[in-house]
C-alpha cells in the first residue's frame, strides 16, 4: 500500500521534466523567428527608409514584377499540378513511383542547380531552347524565365499538398453525390474540391510564398536587370551591396505582404471549412432522406 504513491511519484517525474524542457524549446523556436523578423522591421523604421524605397520607381518595379510573376507561377502551377495531383492521389498506374519521386526532387534541389538545369533546357543553345530559338522564340533571361524558374521550384509544394488533400476526401461522400444525380465533374467541384480546398489553399500559399522569395533559380535563369527580371528577392541582394537601408526597406515590404496574405489565407480557410461543414450536413440529410 506505500508503494504505490513512491511509483506514481516516480512515474510523474519525467513528465514534470519534459513538460519545462518543451517550453523551453518552443521560447527558443518563437525567439529564433521573432527576433530577427522584429530587429528587421525595427531597423527599418530607426532608419527611416520606409518611405524613400516606396517612392523608389525601382523598388515598385521590382515589387510589381515579384507579385506578377509569382501569380502567375502560382496560377500555372495550380492549372498544371492539380490533375497531377488528383491522379496521384486516386489512381495506380506504371511509373507512378517514378512520378512522384520527380515531383519532389526540386524541393530539395539547390536553387543554383535548378537554375542551371533551366538554363540548360530553355537556354538558346539549350535542348528545348534551340529548338524555340528557330522560331524566334527566347525564353532565357526575360519575365518568362522568372515565372518558369518561380514556378519549378514551387509547383511542388502545392502538388504535394493537393494530393494529400484530395486523398483524405471521403469516397462515400461522393458516392452519395452520384446517387443524388451529380456528374462526375459536378462532384469534383462541389464535393471533391470544397473538401479539399484547406489543403489546396495551404499548398497554394506555399507554392505562392515559394515563388515570391526565390532567388537562386532566378538568378542564373532570367538574370537581375532592372525592370525586367530584377524581383525583390534580386533587388535586396542588389541594394545590400550599396544602400543597407533599400535592402532593409524591400525586405519589410515582403514581410508585410507575407503576413497580410497568410492572414487573408486564414480567414478564408475558416469561412470554407464553415461552408463545408454545412455542405456535408446538406449532403448527410439528402442521404438520410
Amino acid at each position: 500500500m506505500t508503494k504505490a504513491p513512491g511509483r506514481r511519484a516516480l512515474a510523474l517525474r519525467p513528465s514534470l521534466l519534459v513538460e519545462p524542457l518543451g517550453v523551453l524549446a518552443a521560447g527558443v523556436v518563437v525567439l529564433l523567428l521573432a527576433v530577427p523578423l522584429g530587429a528587421l522591421v525595427w531597423r527599418t523604421v530607426e532608419s527611416g527608409a520606409l518611405g524613400p524605397a516606396l517612392g523608389n520607381p525601382t523598388v515598385l518595379a521590382a515589387l510589381q514584377l515579384s507579385l506578377l510573376t509569382s501569380v502567375g507561377s502560382l496560377a500555372l502551377a495550380v492549372l498544371l499540378g492539380t490533375p497531377l495531383a488528383y491522379g496521384l492521389a486516386r489512381r495506380e498506374f506504371p511509373g507512378k513511383g517514378a512520378i512522384e519521386a520527380l515531383v519532389e526532387v526540386p524541393i530539395v534541389l539547390p536553387p543554383a542547380v535548378a537554375g542551371i538545369a533551366l538554363l540548360m533546357a530553355f537556354g538558346r543553345r539549350g535542348v528545348v531552347g534551340a529548338a524555340l530559338a528557330t522560331v524566334g522564340i527566347s525564353l532565357a533571361f526575360t519575365p518568362w524565365a522568372v515565372v518558369l524558374a518561380q514556378c519549378f521550384v514551387a509547383a511542388p509544394f502545392y502538388v504535394r499538398a493537393a494530393r494529400a488533400g484530395f486523398a483524405g476526401v471521403d469516397r462515400e461522400l461522393e458516392r452519395t453525390a452520384y446517387t443524388l444525380g451529380e456528374s462526375p465533374l459536378g462532384t469534383f467541384w462541389r464535393v471533391t474540391v470544397p473538401l479539399a480546398f484547406p489543403s489546396l489553399l495551404a499548398g497554394a500559399v506555399l507554392c505562392w510564398a515559394r515563388a515570391l522569395g526565390e532567388f537562386g533559380a532566378t538568378i542564373m535563369f532570367a538574370g537581375s536587370f532592372r525592370g525586367r527580371t530584377q524581383t525583390m528577392p534580386l533587388a535586396i541582394y542588389a541594394a545590400l551591396e550599396s544602400d543597407l537601408g533599400a535592402a532593409l526597406a524591400l525586405g519589410t515590404i515582403l514581410v508585410g505582404v507575407s503576413v497580410a496574405v497568410l492572414a487573408l489565407v486564414r480567414l478564408v480557410t475558416r469561412r470554407q471549412e464553415a461552408m463545408a461543414s454545412a455542405g456535408l450536413g446538406v449532403v448527410d440529410a439528402r442521404a438520410v432522406g
